[in-house]
């Protein structure tokens, strides 16, 4: 259930693409799974300038609202419109359809510092 192509950050969310173009940022299926039903969320402008670690916008479910984080420096380039009007997408498809924010990061190689799947999953069976 963690795609080896992605990577990871310490707070459930993954990052597809190396850094070079615009990579995607979702949350993974072990956090949208401890979420429960997401009914909402609120995500950043296109053009929104981000530092690695800030807030990125939230996601509430019926259990409880978290907040999502930037895993890379850089400026968002565009959310996913479709979860204004079904935030479920991220329940049934969170490494496809329910992707995030597509963010241009200020450094290429910003992803490299992210976690591999093999240390992701180290961490969701702490």
């Amino acid at each position: 259930m963690i795609p080896e192509d992605l990577r990871y950050t310490a707070e459930h969310e993954w990052v597809a693409g190396d850094g070079t173009g615009s990579i995607r940022v979702g949350i993974t299926h072990f956090a949208q799974d401890a979420l429960g039903d997401i009914v909402y969320v609120q995500l950043p402008e296109a053009g929104a300038v981000v530092a690695a670690g800030d807030s990125l916008g939230e996601i509430e479910s019926t259990k409880s609202v978290s907040e999502i984080y930037a895993p890379v420096a850089g400026t968002v380039a565009s959310r996913n419109e479709a979860l204004g009007d079904t935030p479920e997408l991220i329940n049934t498809d969170p490494y496809g359809e329910g992707w995030l924010v597509e963010i241009t990061p200020n450094d290429p190689t910003a992803t490299d510092g992210l976690l591999t799947a093999g240390a992701y999953q180290k961490i969701t069976e702490g």
